[in-house]
């Protein structure tokens, strides 16, 4: 059965950084593109940032750019969101998410995501 795996999150002060990782279990699986949504209390469901596995082409979000960067490791089947110059409002629960069949509605669509982790907490304090 393949499985996403978050990693990484906590509490940090703003201004601080943090990494999150996701890593995919079985020896099947292969995927698109890999992204990262944040849900905060009361609010809808947020894209963050997508990476495509062949290419390595990045998308992110406005509020994010700049401060996080997406990357993966494909012989370990992980990828990587590393949050920097964190703030108050990037406070959410984390999930990665896999579009194994390709970006059909966007790279920014949750839609088009047909797999998806658990969730990481990551809190940051003003």
């Amino acid at each position: 059965q393949v499985q996403l795996v978050e990693s990484g999150g906590g509490l940090v002060q703003a201004g601080g950084s943090l990494r999150l990782s996701c890593a995919a279990s079985g020896r099947t699986f292969s995927s698109y593109a890999m992204g990262w949504f944040r849900q905060a209390p009361g609010k809808e469901r947020e894209f963050v940032a997508t990476i495509r596995w062949s290419g390595g082409n990045t998308y992110y979000t406005d509020a994010v750019t700049g401060r996080f960067t997406i990357s993966r490791d494909n012989a370990k089947k992980t990828v990587y969101l590393q949050m920097n110059s964190l703030k108050p409002e990037d406070t959410a629960v984390y999930r990665c998410a896999a579009a194994r069949l390709g970006l059909v509605f966007g790279y920014s669509n949750y839609a088009s995501y047909d797999l998806w982790g658990q969730g990481t907490q990551v809190t940051v304090s003003s």
